[in-house]
């Protein structure tokens, strides 16, 4: 398969794939020519790094979890662990973003939205900065 042909099937963009030849992720084999040369192991890869990134993996715990995949004698321990830490990552983040919500929202409704130029949204971001020096 060619690169279009292999983006097309694996729901990939074609700079996505270069890019995950550049950093070794993937090695399509190269013809006379120097076209890349796709195989349906390489497709199977590509629609398994698509769906890890789709989860939010990093590069890095996707070429964990890639080896692990291409490792027969791997424990499910060792790929759960890579889960477990990325599935607390996305936790702290979800806490990170409910706090910015509930000052954001907090700071909303306490903002009168008319045409004075008192604003409570802008003197909160002002101490913010101010605290920071």
């Amino acid at each position: 398969m060619n690169i279009g042909e292999v983006s097309g099937r694996s729901g990939l963009p074609t700079k996505t794939i270069r890019y995950y030849e550049d950093i070794g992720l993937i090695h399509p084999n190269r013809s006379g020519n120097g076209y890349r040369a796709f195989s349906e192991t390489d497709l199977h890869k590509l629609v398994f790094l698509g769906r890890a990134r789709a989860l939010g993996f990093s590069i890095e715990d996707c070429r964990t979890l890639l080896a692990l995949y291409e490792d027969d004698s791997r424990e499910s321990a060792q790929v759960k662990a890579v889960a477990q830490g990325h599935l607390a990552q996305i936790d702290a983040k979800i806490a990170q973003l409910r706090s910015m919500r509930e000052t954001l929202s907090t700071l909303v409704a306490s903002c009168q939205g008319d045409n004075r130029p008192d604003c409570p949204i802008l003197r909160d971001l002002a101490g913010a900065a101010d605290d920071q020096k």
